[in-house]
């Protein structure tokens, strides 16, 4: 199973749109939101009467459907001493219920022709299918099976654990620079869990007991807390009856889905802080700053701001510190926009020979250039354009198409904005990017974060 982070997103060649998307390179911001704007969803939404949601869209133009089941959970959820559990479900789900035995969930899905994956994020967990359109029922089945009656017992647990900390092992402490995310969120946050990544630490993955797991499945794998989403070749009234049918028997949870996640508290000065990390090739530096939260006004200029800032070779941070001073062998930045408030943050490694502080003023400097002068008229038409593409093409696959849908309804809890972001996105100005640079880029908020290989030294820089 594919796991940790947001799958990555795999389209059609589809030649016509792929044309009109690259041609937003050259076009106005006028040209660019009457040309390529992409018809509008023509979905579907129901509520089962133990919770489920529903989400269906016909699309008739291949003979296959998509479904995704998004369950409410992620990292965030996770208690101290208690993280990567929700990971551990991703792959948990596999192991086998009460009437599908153990990896064989994946089978099924072969035998007829589809395919079948997971992946877990900070906020959510999700589980996915493309079959022919006429095994929609058998994916329903399935789905419904896991959530009424998962096998939990301790060899699936056991087993899964080693995958886990495996898992661990190759995508974070053996990958060079791997543990730059988890070294920056756990100094960045104090209380919010997005301290820690999903995968979860080992000393949790080893305490965790059937109990802990049982009570977390019990907890949050319920209707009430999940999506699903279904896109492809079905007549809805068809496939309504075939939702109710295996998922109307799930039972309501207990209780109601705990949402007492804590918040971050304001932050009171700029931090800095020296570390070393092992299997850290070269020196690097992290500026980062707290940000806002996914839906919340702000987003959008902000994410134009970030592709600005760091979004490939031509933006800001990578030619100041590459090109022109020459201080980092690379620089890039994220300004992930999650459920929760989360960071911009921006990363010099530096060259052989420089210096860290160096590289550390470079960056701040370029941060600092963003809220003192607006972006050029040339920089935020190129990443309006490049959010317009990844619009356009982002919605082609039945795949896209639901997590477009179910994002909405999940993290937005507003489905309306699957159709709504372009329209926000491309009427962003000049002076809501400085606006926002001038908010959330600011000295008091600030985190510089210089991380040496092991046995370095802190203070030798």
């Amino acid at each position: 199973m594919r796991s940790t982070y947001r799958h990555p997103r795999i389209f059609p060649a589809l030649l016509v749109c792929i044309t009109l998307a690259g041609a937003l390179l050259t076009l106005s911001s006028t040209v660019v939101q009457t040309a390529v704007r992409p018809p509008k969803f023509d979905y579907t939404f129901e509520t089962l009467e133990n919770g489920l949601s529903v989400i269906l869209l016909e699309d008739h133009s291949t003979p296959i459907v998509h479904l995704q089941l998004h369950y409410h959970v992620g990292s965030k959820n996770e208690r101290t001493g208690r993280t990567g559990f929700a990971h551990l479900f991703e792959h948990l789900m596999f192991k086998g219920s009460h009437n599908v035995q153990s990896d064989e969930h994946l089978t099924l899905i072969s035998r007829v022709g589809g395919d079948a994956n997971a992946y877990t994020t900070e906020d959510e967990t999700v589980f996915f299918e493309t079959v022919p359109a006429q095994y929609l029922p058998l994916v329903l089945w399935l789905e419904a099976d896991r959530m009424a009656t998962l096998r939990i017992d301790e060899q699936s647990l056991d087993s899964e654990r080693e995958v886990v900390k495996e898992e661990r092992r190759w995508r974070y402490e053996n990958e060079p620079f791997g543990l730059l995310s988890e070294l920056l969120y756990d100094h960045a946050f104090s209380v919010h869990p997005y301290k820690h990544t999903p995968i979860g630490s080992m000393a949790d993955l080893e305490a965790a007991s059937i109990e802990d797991v049982q009570e977390f499945f019990d907890t949050y794998y319920v209707p009430e807390n999940a999506t699903l989403t279904i896109v492809g070749d079905f007549e809805t009234d068809y496939a309504l009856q075939m939702v109710e049918h295996y998922f109307g028997r799930v039972p309501k949870a207990n209780r109601p889905v705990p949402r007492d996640i804590p918040r971050e508290p304001p932050p009171t000065g700029e931090r800095r802080v020296t570390i070393e990390a092992d299997n850290w090739p070269l020196p690097a530096v992290v500026v980062a700053h707290h940000n806002t939260y996914d839906g919340h006004p702000d987003a959008y200029p902000m994410h134009i701001l970030s592709k600005i800032l760091s979004d490939g070779q031509s933006a800001r941070i990578y030619r100041r510190l590459v090109y022109d001073q020459q201080v980092a062998v690379s620089a890039f930045g994220a300004g992930p926009i999650i459920e929760d408030p989360n960071l911009f943050y921006a990363v010099a490694v530096v060259q052989p020979g420089q210096s860290t502080e160096v590289a550390a003023e470079a960056l701040i400097a370029e941060v600092d250039r963003a809220k003192a002068e607006p972006p050029t008229d040339q920089e935020i038409q190129r990443a309006k354009n490049q959010f317009a593409r990844d619009y356009v093409i982002g919605r082609i696959s039945n795949s896209d198409k639901a997590s477009h849908l179910a994002h909405a309804h999940v993290i937005h809890d507003d489905i309306t904005t699957a159709d709504g972001e372009l329209d926000i996105f491309l009427n962003v100005s000049k002076a809501d990017v400085q606006r926002v640079a001038q908010t959330y880029l600011r000295d008091d908020n600030r985190l510089v974060m210089t991380i040496l290989p092991r046995g370095a030294g802190v203070g030798r820089r």
